[in-house]
This record gives C-alpha cells, sequence and structure tokens, in this order.
C-alpha cells in the first residue's frame, strides 16, 4: 500500500501552492472520472473542466489559469502535468534492489562492480566493464567487455549492451532493447555480400530511458551518439553513426537510417521514418507515420501522410499523382499561352 501525504508535504518537496485544506492525505494519483477521496487528480485539458463538478478526487492538481474552477484542496502550478508526473514518482518509487552480486551471476575478469550496485541472476558482466555506484542490471542481462555504465542505472531484465559502449548515468533500458549491435554495413564484390566491421561505439549521455525491443547499432567508424535527457519508446531502430540531439522524444515504431543527424528538443512521431544522411533542426516535430526524404533546417511541425480513402478512390488519385509531373509542365505550357493571347488582345 502507498505511503499517504499530506498536500503541505508535497508542495514542500514539490513546490507550487495549495488552495484550501492542506492537510488532505492522498495514497495515489487517478483520472478525475475514476478518482475516490484517497486519490489526486489533474486538470491538464479544458475539455474535461466539466468532470470537476462530478469527481470524488480529495484533491486536484491544475494551473493558475484553472485555480478557481473547483473548491476541493488542490495544487496550483504553471505546469500541472509536470507536476502531476513529480507526484506520480512521489506516491509510486521503483522496488529497490539489494545491493551485491548474485550467486548465479557472471563476472568477467578484471570488471569493476561498485558496492552499491546490484547485478541480479543469471548477468553477465563482460570483461574489464565498470558498473556505476546504485545502478540495477537485471536477470539476465548482458553487459559486453569494456562498457561502462554509469551510476543510478536500471537495466530490466534481458537487455543486452555489447562491448566498448560508454553510458552516462540514469539510464533506465527496458527489456529486450539491445545497445551496441553492428550496424548494416555491407560492399558487394564479386556477387556476393562482404560484411564491413562495425568499429564504432554507442556512447549515450545522462537521464536517457529506451524502450523495450528498441535497437541502437553501434558506429560503422565513428560513434553513434544519444546526447542527455533523449527518451527513445519501444521498438525504435537507431542505426550506425546516427545522432540524437539532446531532450528529443521518439515514440514507438519510428526508423531512423544511418548517418542521420537529429537536433535537439524535437519530437518523432510513432511509426516516422529519417532516412540516412539526413539532418533535422533543433526543436523540430515529426508527425507519426512520416516519411522524413529531406534535411529539415528549421524549427517547426510537419508532416507527411497521404490521406486514408475507399481503395478504388486511393487508386484513382495515384494514378493521377503518377502524372502530376506532366500536368504541372502542361498547366504551365497554358499559362504562358494565355499570357500571350492577352499581350495580343491589348
Amino acid at each position: 500500500m502507498n505511503i499517504p501525504y499530506r498536500l503541505a508535504d508535497i508542495v514542500l518537496q514539490l513546490g507550487g501552492r495549495v488552495l484550501g485544506n492542506a492537510d488532505v492525505r492522498i495514497s495515489q494519483i487517478a483520472t478525475l472520472e475514476k478518482a475516490q477521496s484517497n486519490h489526486i487528480s489533474f486538470l491538464t485539458n479544458s475539455k474535461y473542466r466539466a468532470q470537476l463538478a462530478t469527481t470524488k478526487a480529495g484533491a486536484i492538481i491544475l494551473g493558475e489559469a484553472d485555480a478557481e474552477a473547483t473548491d476541493l484542496p488542490r495544487i496550483v502550478s504553471d505546469n500541472p502535468y509536470a507536476y502531476f508526473a513529480r507526484v506520480s514518482a512521489l506516491l509510486n518509487p521503483l522496488p529497490e534492489a539489494k545491493p551485491g552480486v548474485h550467486p548465479s551471476a557472471v563476472i568477467g575478469a578484471g570488471a569493476k562492480i561498485e558496492p552499491t550496485a546490484s547485478v541480479a541472476a543469471m548477468a553477465v558482466i563482460g570483461e574489464g566493464a565498470v558498473i556505476g555506484a546504485h545502478s540495477i542490471i537485471g536477470e539476465s542481462c548482458c553487459i559486453g567487455a569494456n562498457t561502462v555504465i554509469g551510476s543510478h542505472a536500471r537495466l530490466y531484465p534481458r537487455a543486452v549492451i555489447y562491448h566498448d559502449c560508454v553510458i552516462g548515468d540514469n539510464l533506465i533500458m527496458h527489456s529486450g532493447a539491445v545497445i551496441g549491435s553492428d550496424g548494416f554495413g555491407i560492399a558487394m564484390d564479386e556477387g556476393g555480400w562482404i560484411k564491413i566491421p562495425q568499429i564504432g561505439r554507442v556512447v549515450i549521455g545522462n537521464n536517457v530511458e529506451i524502450g523495450a525491443n528498441t535497437t541502437i547499432d553501434r558506429g560503422a567508424l565513428d560513434d553513434t551518439v544519444i546526447e542527455d535527457g533523449v527518451k527513445l519508446d519501444n521498438q525504435i531502430q537507431v542505426a550506425h553513426n546516427v545522432r540524437i540531439g539532446a531532450h528529443t522524444a521518439i515514440a514507438g515504431c519510428a526508423g531512423i537510417a544511418g548517418s542521420a543527424v537529429i537536433g535537439r528538443y524535437c519530437l518523432i512521431g510513432g511509426g516516422a521514418r529519417i532516412l540516412g544522411h539526413l539532418e533535422l533542426a533543433d526543436h523540430v516535430e515529426i508527425a507519426a507515420h512520416t516519411l522524413v526524404g529531406k534535411s529539415i533546417r528549421e524549427a517547426g511541425s510537419y508532416i507527411a501522410i497521404f490521406p486514408i480513402a475507399k481503395i478504388e478512390d486511393w487508386r484513382k488519385n495515384a494514378v493521377h499523382l503518377r502524372h502530376l509531373d506532366d500536368l504541372v509542365k502542361r498547366i504551365k505550357s497554358l499559362e504562358k499561352e494565355m499570357a500571350l493571347l492577352k499581350g495580343k488582345d491589348r
């Protein structure tokens, strides 16, 4: 059972201000619709404001603009959504792991594991690897030789990091994710493919999260780099020599081809595709399922999605699109003819 907190205690830790009874105790967070008296709820979208009149929540998190929209005890914050996230983390702390190395773990020669770190059953730590203070290596994880992991990392079961990678502090890496696998480097010779050794590394900054079954390839020559604060959802492919700028967030099933450079504070929608050797400026937003086929030099929101239609309509439109260039040329030709005719009439 979660430990209850007074609103006054929450504000003391997280900031904001309390309106109403600051001694109200809450033990969990919930939506306005589902909340009960022991819950704190939140209003971050004006379309749910009407639910304030019917919610059974014990307290509410809301912004300055809605501070007087309810008489319930409430915490007022400049950013209620971020405040909700912090309160949820306060009420739902991750389980602590016991420091030490499980007897079934395999530890390579010369590996250095901080005494406060935890290495779970069947994990494998390669030769010369370094595991930082308070880091947690889950069951059956595999850490390659000479890889360095910073402090307070949390690797969930069966996460894999290949050799020679460098990982910053506070990494969260979910099950099935793979860091440092070979990039797709091959060369054709005499009718067959020759593998190009991938000799770069993956270098990851601080406060990065990597979703389940996401893969980040090592560089072919230079490193693949994930900067501080990047958040990657599940099932994302990051190819070799990609660079992702600080605090960029990428949703599930996106694919980034080799040597693409993504700026800082970008938002990439689910299923988006970014072709290789392209550059995206800082603060670029890419809509879900968009194919990015050229570099984007200016901040802003971009989309390239063909609208859904009945199949017979889609086929007709596809035929027209195939002849679009020819149609543009014909229109330009007609415009020139019309301009000549107008000139003659004057």
